[in-house]
């Protein structure tokens, strides 16, 4: 295996890259691979405000899936950042947190997700992260059936 580097506008590549793994929907464990700082410009539904894209892997038997999920940091979407660090086990329901970004990258959680439709290829599908689950502290939860 050769070293990476950084490319020159003439060089010779090879490297076909990897095959796109789409899963079918369901509920997967993911681990995050890393974030970043952007900016959302602002829609009909939200205002400007700063966002985290980040960089979700699934392992596969076919090989890693890859997902990438954009947080918004905004009063409106408080509840999907909530959910986000839930999932990582760095935020406890009820309790108020200050967001920790450099404690995302490498911790792991759970989500469901969907396979949805390109918007302008409907051909096309692409997976979607549709809700991130708690991470299981450990204590004893309701269970249907049991009281």
């Amino acid at each position: 295996m050769s070293e990476e580097r950084e490319l020159q506008w003439d060089d010779t590549i090879e490297n076909d890259g990897q095959e796109y793994v789409t899963l079918p929907e369901g509920d997967y464990a993911f681990t995050v691979e890393s974030f970043e700082r952007g900016r959302h410009n602002g829609s009909e539904k939200l205002p400007a405000c700063n966002k985290a894209i980040v960089r979700l892997r699934i392992d596969t038997p076919e090989g890693p899936a890859f997902i990438s999920h954009q947080l918004f940091l905004h009063t409106k979407t408080e509840g999907l950042l909530s959910a986000f660090f839930s999932s990582l086990g760095l935020k406890k329901k009820g309790e108020p947190l200050r967001m920790n970004w450099n404690a995302v990258t490498g911790a792991s959680g759970r989500a469901h997700i969907t396979l949805d439709p390109d918007r302008n290829d409907p051909e096309k599908k692409y997976n979607h992260v549709k809700r991130f689950y708690p991470k299981d502290d450990g204590s004893k939860t309701w269970k249907a059936g049991n009281f």
